[in-house]
């Protein structure tokens, strides 16, 4: 084979790929909630309780540890983050591996089941905040952003991060399923405290910064919040660790992903 029909080859072998997850994410969308509308509907609804629950904590403790400016661009970027971080762990660790009987069929892959799950969770999920931001819009609320193009890399990381930590959920699940339950779990309670939503990084006392710090949301949410405010200039976190964080642990979910496909039989763990 020459290299220029190589070169062919691998092109058409990366369209039939992006082919495939199209044609995965479309129908992981459709068969979460039976069909696309509702999924949409069910994100916006998540969306809208997370919101009210917390503006109503808000209104019972009190505003003051809450950034100088639109309440509810403080509560977007916090709870929006948030909710996008943790559907992804759940999206990506509710994939298909190596054991599941699916696998049996080609071309289904493990890397196809958590791309496609991965990016159908996002989808939802970006079309739901978008939805509520319009519905604040037109009732009139102030969304004013200081900085838009400082609000990608937060939210895409929010994500990433989500997807990476999933991904070594899930590789670890076949051999120690009842513990990565339990961590799992204790995992997603941590981010209701050290995610940051409900007290700005700035105004943490500098003795309980170590205690958020390990968390990438906690930075993608101050980050956001950075790029939101103008008048919060209070920098105490840093989109590298976010990054670096995903791309460690993506590393660690592909590698276990192998291990797993390579050393799980089916007979002993399915």
């Amino acid at each position: 084979m020459t290299a220029l029909n190589q070169e062919k080859s691998q092109f058409m072998g990366a369209l039939e790929f992006c082919e495939l997850i199209f044609h995965s994410v479309v129908r992981e969308v459709r068969t979460e909630s039976g069909n696309a509308s509702l999924g949409v509907f069910k994100e916006v609804a998540n969306m809208a309780l997370f919101i009210g629950l917390f503006y109503m904590i808000y209104h019972f403790m009190g505003r003051s540890i809450a950034i100088r400016g639109d309440f509810m661009m403080f509560l977007l970027t916090g709870v929006a983050l948030m909710v996008v971080h943790m559907k992804a762990i759940g999206s990506v660790r509710s994939a298909s591996n190596a054991t599941s009987a699916i696998m049996q069929h080609a071309p289904f892959t493990v890397i196809l089941s958590i791309v496609s799950k991965a990016f159908a969770g996002f989808y939802l999920q970006g079309v739901a905040i978008l939805v509520v931001v319009l519905v604040l819009w037109v009732f009139g609320m102030d969304l004013t952003v200081e900085n838009p193009k400082g609000l990608v890399l937060p939210v895409f990381f929010a994500w990433a991060s989500g997807i990476a930590v999933g991904l070594v959920f899930m590789m670890i699940a076949p051999l120690a399923p009842g513990a990565i339950r339990t961590f799992q779990k204790v995992y997603m309670r941590a981010q209701m405290i050290t995610s940051g939503k409900f007290i700005p990084a700035g105004y943490l006392p500098s003795v309980m910064i170590g205690y958020f710090d390990w968390n990438p949301l906690f930075h993608c949410i101050d980050q956001a919040r950075l790029a939101t405010f103008v008048n919060y200039n209070k920098e105490v976190s840093s989109m590298g660790y976010p990054i670096w964080f995903t791309l460690i642990f993506l590393t660690l979910g592909l590698m276990g992903e192998f291990w797993s496909r390579k050393n799980l039989s089916k007979s002993k763990h399915g």
